[in-house]
């Protein structure tokens, strides 16, 4: 066997990786990114975001996310007046039965 031609294919895969290590860094920081605009929208500090990079970060914030009080439910009652906010209207449902 030739040696000639596998001494091609060393630059070409170190191209692909780069390409591929390029690609990969994109998808991470779009990630952290959209996980960022979550979080200030729900009232939280945007740097909870970088967790993501941790394996087990990432879900201890989603269980927060799911199952704690968002910020900004407390500023949305602070501003009603301690009243509980109105239940959203579902504008799937339709318009009321009327009999």
């Amino acid at each position: 066997m030739d040696d000639s031609s596998a001494n091609g294919l060393g630059p070409a895969f170190a191209a692909l990786m780069v390409v591929y290590f390029i690609f990969i860094l994109a998808i991470v920081a779009l990630s952290i990114w959209i996980q960022w605009r979550i979080l200030v929208k729900a009232g939280y500090s945007g740097w909870l975001s970088l967790l993501m990079l941790t394996g087990i970060g990432g879900l201890i914030v989603q269980l927060i996310m799911a199952f704690g009080r968002w910020p900004i439910e407390d500023e949305l009652a602070a501003a009603l007046g301690g009243r509980p906010a109105p239940a959203p209207s579902n504008p799937l449902a339709g318009p009321p039965a009327t009999l």
